[in-house]
């Protein structure tokens, strides 16, 4: 910013003791010093935030009931299972050849892929097409990210199953051997890559919901495990017929209640009046409020 010059005076200066010259001089400057700071706002000085509130921990309920001993199923979330009859050249897992993978894990489990009663034998069964007609192969693109940390890249391997289903596998070499380290199937919306954890998201049982679960390598169990599990809004769940919104509007917390002789505010019911839904305007669908991460399962191989 630039300051205007005054012309200097041509008078002699006189020098006064600085008894005399400090008493008006001190007091108009710090007049102006004042005013300046009262100006400017907060000076930068340190203030109180008021009293902290005291910490409450977690409040254990019925503290008297015995512990479980074990779980009420055996979900097979720490299971792994070595894949016979795969070569790994050099222990690359980038050089094996993914349906080659499915195909050992349906010969090792027959009760599960062929029979009277199977489940998914319209997979064997296209299976039988890979190569011949690639768009009829429930083998989906392969995937590679290093899960286990050991700095070699792991394999994820997709498969689709019936009533639009996705398997998802994931392999590794332990103790060079080619190892199944994780495996669910599910209704899926999305498969995810996310540093070293693989995101699945499914649909969820309630409409504009949907469950994310995050698989992660454990060292303990030597396998990947459910680290995280829930359920949240998203705008790719599907929603029933007839539902005007893919997303549930969020809930109002109630108010106070009116008084004797007082109106209830707008939208709101006073007491012994029931509330109704009034028609959207424009009947369109409303879109949700999710996080609008795009996850994939990648292309047919």
């Amino acid at each position: 910013m630039n300051r205007s010059r005054r012309p200097r005076s041509r008078r002699p200066v006189r020098h006064r003791s600085p008894a005399r010259r400090g008493a008006p001089g001190a007091a108009a400057v710090l007049v102006l010093s004042v005013a300046a700071l009262a100006g400017c706002g907060d000076p930068g000085d340190l203030r109180g935030a008021g009293t902290t509130p005291t910490a409450v921990g977690p409040t254990r309920l019925w503290p008297d009931l015995p512990p479980a001993s074990s779980p009420v199923g055996d979900y097979g979330e720490a299971d792994t299972e070595v894949v016979e009859g795969v070569r790994v050249p050099g222990g690359d897992l980038h050089k094996v050849d993914p349906l080659a993978v499915v195909r050992a894990e349906v010969a090792a489990n027959p009760d599960v892929y062929s029979g009277p009663d199977a489940l998914y034998k319209e997979t064997v069964k296209a299976l039988k097409d890979c190569g011949e007609r690639s768009g009829d192969c429930p083998v989906l693109k392969a995937y590679y990210r290093d899960f286990t940390g050991d700095g070699k890249d792991d394999l994820v391997i997709g498969i689709r199953m019936p009533e639009e289903q996705l398997a998802v596998r994931v392999y590794a070499m332990e103790k060079g051997l080619l190892t199944q380290i994780m495996g669910t199937s599910d209704a899926v919306l999305g498969v995810e890559l996310a540093g070293r954890a693989l995101v699945v998201r499914a649909v969820s049982g309630i409409p504009g919901y949907e469950y994310r679960t995050a698989w992660s390598w454990d060292r303990h169990q030597r396998a990947m495990l459910p680290t995280r599990d829930e359920i949240l809004r998203s705008s790719d769940a599907p929603r029933p017929k007839g539902a005007r919104s893919q997303v549930p509007a969020l809930t109002e917390a109630p108010g106070p209640e009116p008084g004797p002789g007082e109106a209830s505010a707008p939208g709101v019911p006073a007491p012994g009046e029931s509330r109704r839904s009034t028609p959207e305007a424009g009947g369109g669908d409303n879109g949700g409020d999710g996080d609008g991460d795009d996850g994939g399962t990648g292309g047919g191989s």
